[in-house]
C-alpha cells in the first residue's frame, strides 16, 4: 500500500515538474526581427506565455577606447562619460544640451512578481537607485565633446522628458509635470519647482515624455500603462497607457490619445507638423510578438491596448473583453520588431548624416529581455517620403549597433536620440553611462555661439 501511494505521490511530482517546466521553458523566435517590422509585418499566431521568456544581456560597460559600431560612412565618439544612467535628451536654443539621469523609482509591494521585476531589473542595468538629477552639458569650442558637465537641477523625481516652452522650462517627473523659469546660457537652475498637473506615477512603465504640441499652446505628454495588459484592473489604469494634452495656462489635461501601452518616443514630423510616437507593445505572447511600433497619433485615436494589439488582434488574456473597441482599433503606421523596447525617437531634420539619412526618423531601440534570440540594442533609421510616411516597403535601416557583444553581453543600452546643434546624432546609453555622438566623416566644424 505504501509503494502505492509513493508510486502515485513521484508521479504526481513528475507531472507537476513537467508542467512548470512546459510552462516555464524559453519561447524561442520563429520568425527574424524584420519579418515582424515595416508597413506589413508578419502577424503569427500568439503563443501565451504564463511565465515569461527571460533572455537578458547582462551589463558589462565599456572599456577604455570601446564604442558602438556605426554604419558605413559615419563615425561614433563619446559626447560625454562618466555620467548615472542618462536617459532623456534635451537641446536648447544656444546649444547646451540637458540629459536626465534617471531611474525607476523604488518599486512598491513584495510577492513573486515584484521579486522577479526587481531581480531582473538589476540583472539588465535598471535596478540602481534613481539620480533624480537633470546635467548640463556644453560642447562650447565645437569639437563634438562636451568640455563642461555640470548639474543643472537636483531633487526631481525620477525624470525624463524636457521642454522648453514660453520662457519656461518644463520637466516631466514620473508623477507630475513641473515648470521653472529659464534664461538662456545659465548652468544652473536654483528656483523652486512649480506644479503644473500631476498624474500617475511609478508602475511597470514609469518614464513620462513632454513635447510642445503643433497648435503652440498645449504640450503632449506620454503615461505609460502600469502593468502589461491591466491584470491589475483596469482601475489601475487611469489616465494611463496615453498621450495626454496639457494646457500649460490653466494646468489642466484631457486624453488626446489611449490604448498605447508604453509611448514614450514624440516628435513632430516637420513635412507635416503631425504628432508621431514609439510604442513598446506587451510581453508573454510569444518571441514574436507583438511588435513595437511607430505611428502617427491624432486626436480621440484609440491603439487597442490593453484588449487588441496591431489594429485589432484580440489578446485573450484581457478580462473584461470589449468587443466594439475592436473595429475602432487603430492600426500602427509601422511595426519595429518584437521586444525590441523602442523609447527614443528624433527625426532627422536637425541631422546631418548624409543623403541616406536625410529625410525619416531615427528611433533608440532599449533592446529586449524577454525575446530569443535577444532583439533591439541598437539605433535604426526608417527612411520616410516628402509626404510625411514611411517608405513603402522599407525596413529598419541600422545605424548604430554592438552594443551586445559575441557572448550576450551589453556594453550598453542606447535609449534616446537627439541632435545636436552641429548636425551630430547624440544617443544617451543608460548603461554605459556614455553619451555618443555619430556624425559624418567631414571635419567637424565650430558653429557661432
Amino acid at each position: 500500500m505504501l509503494k502505492h501511494v509513493l508510486a502515485v505521490f513521484g508521479l504526481i511530482v513528475l507531472v507537476a515538474i513537467g508542467i512548470f517546466v512546459w510552462l516555464a521553458w524559453p519561447d524561442q523566435a520563429k520568425l527574424d526581427v524584420n519579418a515582424v517590422a515595416g508597413a506589413r509585418p508578419d502577424i503569427t499566431a500568439p503563443r501565451q506565455q504564463v511565465i515569461p521568456t527571460v533572455g537578458t544581456a547582462d551589463p558589462i560597460g565599456w572599456k577604455n577606447g570601446e564604442r558602438p559600431i556605426v554604419a558605413a560612412g559615419l563615425r561614433v565618439q563619446p559626447f560625454a562619460t562618466g555620467l548615472d544612467h542618462p536617459r532623456w535628451l534635451y537641446r536648447l536654443p544656444n546649444g547646451d544640451v540637458l540629459v536626465a539621469e534617471t531611474n525607476s523609482p523604488p518599486r512598491e509591494g513584495g510577492g513573486i512578481k515584484n521579486w522577479v521585476m526587481k531581480t531582473l531589473l538589476g540583472r539588465v542595468g535598471a535596478g540602481v537607485p534613481s539620480a533624480n538629477r537633470i546635467t548640463l552639458l556644453r560642447d562650447a569650442n565645437g569639437d563634438g565633446v562636451a568640455e563642461l558637465k555640470t548639474p543643472f537641477m537636483t531633487g526631481l523625481n525620477s525624470p525624463s522628458g524636457m521642454v522648453l516652452f514660453e520662457g519656461q522650462l518644463y520637466v516631466a517627473n514620473t508623477d507630475s509635470l513641473v515648470r521653472v523659469p529659464y534664461t538662456a546660457g545659465e548652468t544652473k537652475i536654483t528656483a523652486k519647482p512649480e506644479l503644473v498637473i500631476r498624474y500617475p506615477g511609478g508602475g511597470n512603465h514609469w518614464a513620462r515624455n513632454v513635447i510642445a504640441s503643433e497648435d503652440g499652446r498645449t504640450l503632449y505628454l506620454s503615461v505609460g500603462s502600469s502593468s502589461n495588459v491591466a491584470e491589475n484592473g483596469l482601475d489601475q489604469e487611469r489616465n494611463r497607457a496615453a498621450i495626454l494634452q496639457v494646457f500649460p495656462k490653466e494646468k489642466t489635461f484631457r486624453i488626446y490619445a489611449a490604448g498605447l501601452r508604453n509611448a514614450n518616443g514624440m516628435a513632430l514630423n516637420p513635412d507635416t507638423r503631425a504628432l508621431w510616437t514609439v510604442v513598446n507593445e506587451r510581453d508573454m505572447l510569444g518571441s514574436d510578438l507583438a511588435p513595437d511600433y511607430l505611428t502617427a497619433v491624432e486626436f480621440g485615436d484609440h491603439f487597442g491596448w490593453p484588449w487588441y494589439y496591431w489594429g485589432g488582434y484580440p489578446d485573450p488574456r484581457v478580462e473584461p473583453k470589449n468587443p466594439e473597441l475592436q473595429q475602432y482599433s487603430k492600426r500602427p503606421d509601422y511595426a519595429l520588431g518584437p521586444h525590441v523596447a523602442a523609447l527614443g525617437l528624433s527625426f532627422a531634420n536637425d541631422v546631418r548624416l548624409g543623403d541616406r539619412f536625410a529625410r525619416g526618423t531615427f528611433v533608440g531601440e532599449h533592446g529586449s529581455w524577454n525575446r530569443k534570440p535577444l532583439s533591439g540594442y541598437k539605433i535604426v533609421f526608417v527612411p520616410f517620403t516628402p509626404r510625411g510616411w514611411p517608405v513603402k516597403g522599407a525596413k529598419p535601416i541600422d545605424v548604430l549597433t554592438g552594443f551586445v557583444n559575441a557572448d550576450g553581453e551589453a556594453h550598453g543600452r542606447p535609449v534616446d536620440v537627439k541632435a545636436d546643434a552641429r548636425g551630430g546624432l547624440l544617443v544617451a546609453d543608460d548603461v554605459g553611462n556614455t553619451i555618443w555622438r555619430v556624425s559624418g566623416n567631414q571635419p567637424v566644424v565650430a558653429a557661432a555661439r
